[in-house]
């Protein structure tokens, strides 16, 4: 007699996670206990809502500053990304 092998089971398709996106300089920089400490004073959601602000304000005044130059868009946009880099860097990121 032939021995027989246990019956398959079929699930459904592995879900993925989303991938989290991390700063890499996370808890490093010359700011970063500064911004962990009021992250834990005034809450995860307010913090988040206050560097949104803050974020969309400093692109303005880069935007502004693009203007007064005459830079075009692909300078202005190259601009925030530095500033982005030098905020993870500093630790505003944090």
């Amino acid at each position: 007699m032939a021995k027989q092998s246990p019956p398959l089971i079929r699930v459904g398709r592995p879900t993925r996670s989303r991938p989290m996106m991390r700063n890499v300089n996370e808890g490093k920089g010359v700011f970063a206990p500064l911004v962990i400490l009021t992250r834990n004073i005034i809450g995860k959601k307010r913090f988040n809502q206050l560097r949104g602000k803050a974020i969309a304000l400093h692109s303005q005044v880069i935007t502004e500053f693009c203007k007064s130059i005459g830079a075009d868009g692909k300078q202005r946009q190259g601009l925030i990304r530095l500033a982005k880099k030098n905020g993870e860097w500093l630790g505003f990121l944090a």
